[in-house]
């Protein structure tokens, strides 16, 4: 973990955006991974970025996980999903992503539909919390990983939790090969 100071998350709501705190506060008591796992961490906003963060706190790209969000079309309907990957690698959104989305192309969603669609910030967007209609795809390689870091909805903190949570989310699905090394 670096040398983030963590704490329960749902202890501290103040670091969380609102779909998180919600989500946090209704998780399964039958989850695998108990809800005071899922821990939480302030940082200085303006290193929220993946490479700043990483670099600033000793995090290891290895156990930082990012979540995209992707969209593409299908007969008029606009679909999202959330991708879910280690920062050591990227998303193969137009190969992989777009099949498990069931479209014919897939794109990174615009910042502005991302953010309101999520009621996330933009760079702090996290697989806790989203859209109960959205599938939430994750790499194999993020539940191998025993701890990841993720977004928390905000960018003035970061969610640390076992890398086997986020396979057990609400409408996450376990992708292999979802994502390439870079």
């Amino acid at each position: 973990m670096g040398t983030l100071q963590t704490e329960p998350a749902r202890n501290r709501v103040d670091l969380l955006a609102p779909p998180v705190a919600t989500a946090l506060a209704q998780w399964p008591a039958e989850a695998p991974v108990d809800v005071d796992e899922v821990l939480v961490a302030p940082i200085d906003a303006t290193l929220a970025d993946t490479a700043a963060f990483c670099a600033a706190y000793e995090v290891g790209l290895d156990v930082s996980a990012n979540c995209v969000v992707i969209a593409g079309k299908r007969e008029g309907e606009i679909r999202y999903a959330a991708c879910v990957v280690l920062a050591t690698t990227r998303v193969d959104v137009n190969g992989v992503a777009r099949r498990a989305l069931d479209v014919r192309k897939a794109s990174f969603a615009p910042m502005a539909e991302a953010v309101e669609s999520t009621g996330m910030e933009y760079g702090g967007i996290t697989p806790i919390g989203l859209p109960e209609s959205w599938p939430i795809l994750v790499d194999a390689r993020v539940i191998a990983t025993p701890h990841v870091i993720i977004g928390s909805g905000v960018r003035h903190s970061k969610i640390a939790l076992p890398g086997p949570a986020l396979g057990a989310l609400p409408g996450a699905r376990v992708v292999e090969g979802l994502a390439r090394p870079v």
